[in-house]
């Protein structure tokens, strides 16, 4: 596991593509992820508060979605109970207008499979449309957010917890009332469980 985790935060196979970016960074690849963490938290990419930070979710979508779990910080962080693995490693970057680009396809061609082979997650939550296509082939985030009961107790569809999707949330005050009260029985019922006492360790 330590291998795969030093060469991904080795990769620059996006270099060109980030320096020709409104931001003009270089990569700088997030892994958190270590074998015997049985939750497993799929987002979209890194952030440019996390490119700086070194750490998942270190911005007002982590609070959100921390919120959505249930959990603290120091909980969300444990790589022996969590692992977070997004769709791309790295902060794709804005383009002109300042938007965020999409994850690089590359990135998950090149690495998703092979980490995926090697963490055996009790639970998954999949956090917005890229990691809704990818895993569950989903064309329209909405309609699988409601479908949510189709895939847990094990997975849970979720939308992005960006706070651009605030409006979302109010029109489904489905989410609130019915999805997010499973979620945190189920989230609650894995870390009682605690990590798998067998697996090694990085």
């Amino acid at each position: 596991m330590s291998a795969i985790a030093d060469q991904i935060t080795a990769c620059r196979l996006c270099a060109s593509r980030f320096a020709a970016t409104a931001t003009a960074h270089r990569p700088r690849p997030v892994v958190w992820f270590r074998p015997g963490a049985r939750m497993l938290v799929v987002g979209q990419a890194p952030g440019a508060r996390v490119h700086d930070s070194g750490r998942p979710f270190t911005d007002r979508s982590g609070d959100r979605l921390r919120e959505w779990m249930g959990v603290d910080e120091a909980t969300f962080y444990d790589r022996d109970r969590v692992a977070i693995v997004p769709m791309a490693f790295c902060f794709p970057g804005y383009d002109a207008k300042g938007a965020d680009l999409p994850p690089p396809p590359i990135c998950a061609q090149t690495w998703r499979d092979r980490v995926m082979t090697l963490l055996q997650p009790r639970l998954t939550l999949l956090v917005g449309g890229h990691a809704l296509r990818w895993h569950l082939g989903a064309r329209n985030v909405t309609d699988a957010v409601a479908g949510w009961r189709d895939h847990a107790p094990g997975v849970f569809a979720l939308p992005h917890p960006s706070w651009r999707n605030t409006a979302w949330l109010r029109r489904n005050p489905w989410f609130e009332t019915d999805l997010l009260p499973a979620l945190r029985a189920a989230v609650a019922r894995e870390l009682a469980r605690g990590p798998d006492q067998g697996a090694g360790r990085d």
